[in-house]
């Protein structure tokens, strides 16, 4: 009985709000899965024609985004796993124990913006997809002009929103069976727009070498002259961009929503698969297919849209393709807004707070004016968040080294923390203000805005509690989470048990599945190697489109069977 009343409390708790049990945890390949398929996404046609646009060098492109990724991945290693894995919690749960609930509101407020419209964004692109399959007249002003644009943005919206309700199984299961398919899909878009290339640069269907790809690359894709007819950016803005391309989720610690499910510290490196594959390979990828794309129609790179690019580097898979990128990344975004909402509203369900705001994010995406600026918002939505991520990193990983008290606003019961919020404001004004005197780069402003913080942070909550000692506190806190996880045992008990489907049926609805992938692959290396002609190319090229699309069909029917069989596995 007194067991029992212990737990009661944890009852009217969503389990959000609770570190994730053993039971919840997950191996490396779901974050493999899901890092790979939120990180391929239809932004990546953008970005690879942006690189264009700014100007960079081939060599600076490959070497740079090489760079660049790598620290991204360590970033999310060394920085966001390692708090992530220890507390459990998520960003926003860990930062209200010590910031208070005026900060983490406001806090949370901004994510659920942010995270709102880079999912609005990316429900748009997915509805210019299937507005370009249904020949419905391209948006161009910032408001919607035609009805039916309206109505396919709210039937993918509902798709990206009943997803997401499901919480972080299916986000993870989503991405996992997609991920596999962009991979290939990016590369053999590549693959099948590059002989259109050569054609243009070598008047040949083939580079003949290392040598050929890099004339080909500076002569007609990263020429080193930007959009204006000036030098562009080199190889140290090149890293930097890959770099800071995702500091909302690892500097800035956004991920720990994900990554906390992890077993293991190490598992983030997992992120590896969205970032070298995901942005390394398909940056690379889709600066060829709009290169190729524009050969095609005659136009510049940085007039098409994605729907444009897709469809003449994959035909009708094209469209499937953005449909999907944009779908995982609108599931994985919406899925951190639900959560930063539910933190604000926390009497409520995270499934009630991620409808309401799917419903808002839904509005957004009719607007079309929301994708053409999602660059500029991720970049300083980056730098919003970075001296939060700093708070959190002080608190969690300094504080215990140098004698400080870790969770000692939440010690004191306040509500409101004069160090956290002085320090995110100072934070910004620091950043913000590097940026208008341009002082450095504009991609490495999270660096010294994240030290500049931590610094302010660590200082000023040293002069407000935390040098004080707070030893019945600790054992407060101590006997609370060992409750929580005697509490999160007994649950264990109740979940039914699952078994590994090891069916002969299973196994070969896998295996067809990935037949079908790797069938994609050797049409497309027919495509690039075995058209000696342009008209070789062009029948090679038709082939393709015709049979990569039934190939498409096969893998999502076969992979969701497979998996549904996987689910239906279970016990009690």
């Amino acid at each position: 009985m007194k067991t029992t009343e212990e737990f009661k409390q944890f009852k009217n708790l969503d389990e959000e709000q609770l570190p994730v049990a053993k039971h919840r945890l997950h191996d490396w390949t779901h974050f493999a899965g899901l890092y790979a398929a939120e990180h391929v996404a239809a932004t990546e046609f953008v970005i690879g024609a942006t690189f264009v646009a700014l100007g960079a060098k081939t060599m600076d492109i490959i070497l740079g985004l090489l760079i660049g990724n790598i620290l991204a991945v360590l970033s999310w290693r060394f920085i966001t796993s390692p708090i992530a894995v220890d507390t459990r919690l998520s960003l926003y749960t860990y930062l209200n124990k010590i910031a208070g609930d005026s900060m983490t509101k406001l806090y949370n407020w901004a994510n659920v913006i942010i995270f709102s419209v880079i999912s609005a964004a990316m429900i748009t692109v997915s509805a210019t997809a299937v507005r370009f399959a249904f020949d419905i007249p391209a948006q161009l002003n910032w408001y919607p002009t035609n009805a039916w644009f309206i109505l396919i943005v709210i039937a993918v919206g509902i798709v990206v929103v009943s997803i997401a309700l499901y919480g972080f199984n299916a986000v993870s299961e989503f991405s996992g069976i997609c991920a596999p398919w962009l991979f290939v899909m990016f590369t053999s878009g590549a693959m099948v727009l590059l002989p259109a290339l050569s054609l243009d640069v070598l008047h040949k269907t083939l580079p003949g070498g290392w040598t050929d790809f890099m004339t080909l690359g500076d002569e007609s894709i990263w020429t080193g002259i930007n959009s204006a007819g000036a030098p562009g950016i080199g190889l140290v803005e090149v890293i930097g961009f890959g770099w800071a391309a995702n500091t909302i989720t690892h500097f800035g610690l956004i991920d720990m929503a994900l990554l906390r499910f992890a077993k293991k510290k190490s598992y983030g490196y997992a992120t590896s698969t969205g970032m070298m594959f995901g942005h390394y390979i398909a940056w690379i990828a889709a600066g060829i297919m709009g290169a190729g794309a524009a050969v095609i129609l005659g136009k510049s790179i940085i007039e098409l849209d994605p729907g444009d690019v897709a469809y003449y580097a994959l035909g009708w898979s094209g469209f499937v393709i953005v449909i999907v990128a944009g779908w995982t990344t609108a599931i994985t975004n919406l899925y951190r807004s639900g959560l930063a909402a539910q933190a604000i509203f926390f009497n409520h369900s995270r499934k009630r707070t991620t409808i309401v705001v799917g419903m808002v994010t839904v509005c957004i995406a009719c607007f079309p004016f929301v994708f053409s600026q999602i660059l500029p918002l991720l970049t300083y939505a980056g730098l919003l968040v970075v001296p939060v991520g700093a708070i959190v990193f002080a608190e969690h990983q300094i504080f215990p080294r140098i004698g400080l008290t870790r969770y000692w606003s939440s010690y004191r019961k306040l509500s409101f923390s004069l160090p956290a919020v002085a320090s995110w404001g100072l934070g910004l004004v620091f950043g913000f203000g590097l940026n208008a005197l341009d002082l450095i780069s504009f991609y490495y402003l999270f660096i010294p805005t994240w030290v500049f913080t931590i610094a302010v942070y660590t200082f000023l909550a040293s002069r407000y509690g935390a040098k004080e000692e707070y030893s019945e506190q600790v054992k407060e806190e101590d006997l609370r989470n060992d409750r929580i996880r005697g509490f999160q045992e007994e649950q264990a008990k109740e979940e039914p048990v699952l078994f590994k489907d090891v069916s002969f049926f299973s196994k070969g609805l896998k295996i067809i599945a990935i037949s079908a992938l790797a069938a994609t692959l050797i049409l497309a290396c027919n495509v690039l190697f075995a058209s000696s002609t342009e008209a070789d190319y062009i029948e090679n090229r038709e082939l393709f489109y015709s049979y990569a699309f039934v190939c498409t069909i096969v893998y999502f029917v076969l992979a969701y069977w497979a998996l549904r069989r996987g689910k239906s596995n279970t016990k009690g």
